[in-house]
């Protein structure tokens, strides 16, 4: 049974960073595409970023994307694992963050065309 697991999360202060990774038991990413999202108590699920694998191409939403210059998603083909680098953190990024994969051409920011979830990691940006 394919099994996704993150890692790295933890506490950190205001303007700190925080790199997540997320690796894969039972099969490569290859013809995945992995995303971040996250979920802060009493909100929905968002979209963080994400990767195309097959040709290492990043995404990180619209124009008002919390991620945009801040965070930035890598893949280590060495150790098949899709890395969240987190810059200068805000209390707002205070979630539990998930990975997950699908295979789609589109819609990446679209929680519902992901298939496989990890169980998510507690981030925490302290004042």
């Amino acid at each position: 049974q394919v099994q996704l697991v993150e890692s790295g999360g933890g506490t950190v202060q205001v303007g700190g960073s925080l790199r997540l990774s997320c690796t894969s038991s039972g099969r490569t990413f290859s013809s995945y595409v992995v995303g971040w999202f996250r979920q802060a108590p009493g909100k929905e699920r968002e979209f963080v970023s994400a990767i195309r694998w097959s040709s290492d191409s990043p995404w990180y939403g619209g124009p008002n994307s919390a991620a945009k210059g801040r965070f930035t998603i890598a893949r280590d083909t060495a150790k098949n694992t899709v890395n969240l680098q987190m810059n200068r953190l805000e209390p707002e990024d205070t979630a539990v963050y998930y990975c997950a994969t699908g295979q789609m051409d589109s819609g990446l920011e679209d929680r519902r065309n992901y298939v496989t979830w990890g169980q998510g990691t507690q981030v925490t940006v302290s004042r």
